[in-house]
């Protein structure tokens, strides 16, 4: 068993620096593994929980962020099955879900209204340790490059979710909005799965860097968006990544009768709904949670066959004030990763 202290990033007060920590390392419970972290991805959901924009009913204690965790298992709880001390596993969003109601029941688990989230109601994965789940934490192969697979424990499967919830079929067209971290992942998958792919960004770099990753045109988020969306670019679905309500309308411009929008980022303002727009073009209008166990399993297999690019960017745990303030200015360069080796 893992005893002593280890070092942690804590968040004080909204919007404050995460302060540097020393504390005690945390037991496996019933059920859990702990897990000694290699490295754990900065993400946008933690920008928004650091910067109160997102306040759980119940904080974690010690409040730690971090959900994108990659690291060994070190020790475990009481009745725990199918993990081993030494096995390499992933810590995701979900600590556990209630399995009860019935988006668990159905498969639909990422949209349980009763689930607890590392970073968010459970302390999180920026720390040298962290508790997971075992029935939630990510089984991965023992010679897997913990900063590139790190953010795919939420990044990825995020984007991996968003697809699978568009409905995404081969030959249709897909129109990612938000090319960042996992508008970036968006493209990759939907071009694997035979879509062809128009990227959306007001960054010309990130529209280039999305035409390199699989996207068949790039479009700037400029004020002549709406009218880029002629009668051969329509899609078949648009998938919002970017934490705006400025992409509506270019959305709603850009959307086939009978398509797909779906919201994947986190957008708190509303945005104007016409309903009789809904009734003559028959838009499915949705959102994305995450993804399901399932999907995570998908998304790993795929990210090890053919792995996922993203421009990884290395920091130390002292960093991830300047990671956090980077994304919530959106001058992050690429994804965020804490290496803990």
């Amino acid at each position: 068993m893992a005893s002593g202290l280890m070092s942690a990033a804590v968040m004080t007060a909204p919007g404050q620096p995460m302060r540097l920590a020393c504390l005690p390392v945390p037991e496996a419970g019933p059920g859990e593994i702990l897990v000694r972290l290699q490295a754990c991805g900065v993400c946008h959901t933690d920008v928004h929980i650091w910067d109160g924009s997102v306040v759980p009913p119940h904080e974690a204690r010690p409040s730690i962020l971090g959900h994108e965790g990659v690291g060994t298992v070190v020790a475990l709880g009481a009745g725990v099955t199918g993990w081993n001390v030494g096995d390499s596993a992933g810590v995701p969003w979900l600590h556990d879900t209630c399995g009860l109601c019935d988006e668990c029941v159905s498969g639909a688990e990422s949209f349980c209204q009763h689930q607890r989230a590392h970073g968010l109601q459970v302390p999180g994965a920026f720390a040298e340790y962290v508790v997971a789940n075992a029935r939630y934490a990510v089984p991965l192969q023992r010679d897997v490059d913990p900063l590139r697979m790190a953010p795919v424990m939420c990044a990825g499967v995020t984007a991996y979710g968003a697809i699978r919830r568009a409905q995404v079929r081969s030959g249709e067209t897909v129109a990612i909005f938000g090319c960042g971290g996992l508008g970036l992942y968006a493209v990759q998958i939907a071009a694997r799965q035979g879509a062809r792919v128009i990227a959306v960004d007001r960054d010309p770099a990130k529209l280039a860097r999305a035409s390199m990753l699989g996207a068949s045109a790039a479009f700037l988020a400029d004020g002549t968006l709406n009218a880029a969306f002629d009668a051969d670019h329509r899609a078949h679905a648009c998938i919002n990544f970017a934490p705006t309500t400025a992409t509506w309308s270019a959305m709603v411009a850009a959307v086939r009768p009978r398509g797909r929008i779906v919201a994947a980022a986190m957008v708190s303002q509303d945005v104007p709904l016409n309903q009789e727009w809904l009734t003559a073009t028959g838009v499915c209008i949705t959102g994305t949670s995450v993804g399901t166990r399932g999907e995570m399993q998908e998304t790993v297999a795929m990210h090890v066959d053919d792995p996922l690019r993203s421009e990884i960017v290395p920091i130390k745990l002292g960093d991830v004030t300047e990671a956090l303030q980077s994304l919530a200015e959106g001058r992050a360069v690429g994804r965020f990763v804490i290496d803990f080796r």
